[in-house]
């Protein structure tokens, strides 16, 4: 069976793998684009960056200038293939905003999944109504957002956590976004419930963080994810959440450094089982 793997993660390699080439070739972005005929160097630049969705035909014609052999060629089309796909459930993901479809292609293709949220209850792990209130309030300060679709699409979502092959999936959650705070009783004890719930899959861990002190005053400032995937190739991701664009990090220094972050606040946190008894004295409370 194929190992699953995540487009926007095989975008960010072919590009690599793409830009080694032509470097190799001493060749500019310029030149390139002038053997094709491409009109300017944006398109190529992009295809680069793993910020554009590549045409198996334009990575076909750079294969051609750069002079690739038979099996390092089919390595890439598989990977451009892959980059570009819109097999299976992606095609669900097509009223999805940017920003949730690459947290959804991140999560379909990836091994393991560790989430920090000091504020609330990740995405992954939401409840419908929950979910509700959390997307309208996002939609006060962005009147773009469709908050049907967006709710939908997150519980399309949480389907890569029940699938036959899914990432191991460990969130890390602060005293803070387990405080029910503005929301209403019945949907936090609906929401506590569903968490105690999902502890109950073998993919799924939570992991909840005492005070600052208890874990020598280490807090991120902002929520982050962790991604590690099938193929040791593809590289190891880190997220970061902010307002406005989400941070998409990917060098081994920014990796290594939010993974040994990780490591120190998960022998911190209380016990997956120690969580869960937390978790239900907070339905009561």
């Amino acid at each position: 069976m194929p190992l699953p793997t995540s487009p926007v993660i095989r975008r960010v390699r072919l590009g690599a793998e793409l830009r080694q080439l032509r470097r190799r070739e001493g060749l500019t972005l310029e030149q390139v684009c002038d053997r094709l005929g491409w009109a300017s160097t944006s398109k190529l630049s992009r295809i680069e960056l793993g910020q554009s969705r590549p045409d198996l035909a334009d990575v076909l014609d750079l294969l051609d200038v750069y002079q690739v052999p038979g099996p390092t060629r089919d390595a890439l089309i598989v990977i451009a293939r892959d980059a570009a796909t819109s097999r299976g459930w992606w095609k669900a993901l097509g009223e999805m905003g940017e920003r949730q479809r690459t947290y959804a292609e991140l999560e379909a293709g990836a091994a393991r999944i560790v989430e920090y949220q000091p504020f609330l209850v990740p995405g992954l792990l939401q409840t419908p109504a929950y979910a509700r209130l959390r997307v309208t309030a996002a939609a006060l300060f962005d009147p773009e957002i469709d908050v049907d679709a967006e709710v939908r699409a997150r519980t399309v979502r949480q389907e890569v956590l029940r699938r036959a092959d899914p990432p191991r999936y460990t969130a890390l959650l602060t005293a803070t976004a387990c405080d029910p705070g503005e929301t209403p009783a019945e949907v936090w004890r609906e929401q506590v419930r569903h968490l105690i719930t999902m502890t109950g899959l073998r993919n799924v861990t939570l992991r909840l963080l005492p005070g600052a002190g208890a874990h020598g005053g280490l807090q991120p400032l902002t929520p982050y994810s962790c991604y590690a995937f099938p193929d040791p190739a593809d590289p190891r991701t880190v997220m970061l959440e902010a307002l406005t664009t989400d941070v998409r990090l990917a060098t081994v220094l920014d990796v290594e450094r939010y993974e040994r972050v990780t490591e120190a606040l998960l022998s911190a946190a209380l016990s997956a089982e120690e969580t869960v008894t937390a978790l239900a004295g907070r339905i009561g409370d």
